[in-house]
């Protein structure tokens, strides 16, 4: 399945920060199989892949106004929300179960630790994608590109090479240059 090219998505997102409705619902159509495959992948659970995918629009609507373009290819964003909301789902859904577990238990649970994600994870979750964001912004443009297809559309180095008319050798190139710049740049985030 082909998407949109980032023009016509970024420009989606652009009316979408101003509470156009059909712009969202246009994204949708054109995103979320692919953005469903993202979220199913992380939680391994269909109806839980729905939920996350629905919190991820619900999040693109209430934050489309702070996406900038110039420092993240739209698809590297709308990516990066889904993975987010499918971890909150999987840490919400073993919350879940280790609630039912525990009304199950005789013994006293008062002494332990929630695994529930709190405001300090949401908070921490926040600074990552943010750190993300900008380290991505420091990738040149067609490192950029590479590692978002290659990651966020799930394209094999061989697929990248042919979609972008280029030898392979330098696909693989960029890639591994690529990764090694944003693992270089995430760590001063550490």
């Amino acid at each position: 399945m082909n998407l949109a090219p980032d023009a016509t998505l970024i420009a989606l997102i652009d009316r979408i920060a101003v509470r156009d409705e059909q712009a969202l619902k246009q994204l949708y159509d054109l995103c979320s199989a692919k953005l469903y495959g993202l979220a199913l992948r992380v939680v391994g659970n269909r109806e839980w892949a729905e939920d996350a995918l629905q919190d991820a629009f619900l999040q693109i609507w209430r934050q489309a106004a702070d996406y900038r373009a110039s420092l993240s290819p739209p698809m590297a964003w709308l990516g990066l929300i889904v993975r987010s909301r499918s971890l909150d789902q999987l840490r919400r859904r073993k919350a879940e179960r280790e609630h039912l577990s525990d009304d199950i238990d005789d013994g006293p649970a008062d002494g332990l630790a929630s695994e529930e994600p709190g405001p300090m994870d949401a908070n921490l979750a926040s600074q990552q994608a943010w750190a993300l964001h900008q380290c991505l912004g420091k990738l040149e443009n067609k490192q950029r590109e590479v590692v978002s297809l290659a990651y966020l559309r799930d394209l094999s180095h061989g697929d990248l090479a042919r979609q972008l008319q280029l030898p392979l050798g330098t696909v693989k190139s960029w890639i591994r240059r690529g990764l090694e710049q944003l693992r270089s740049c995430m760590a001063h985030f550490a």
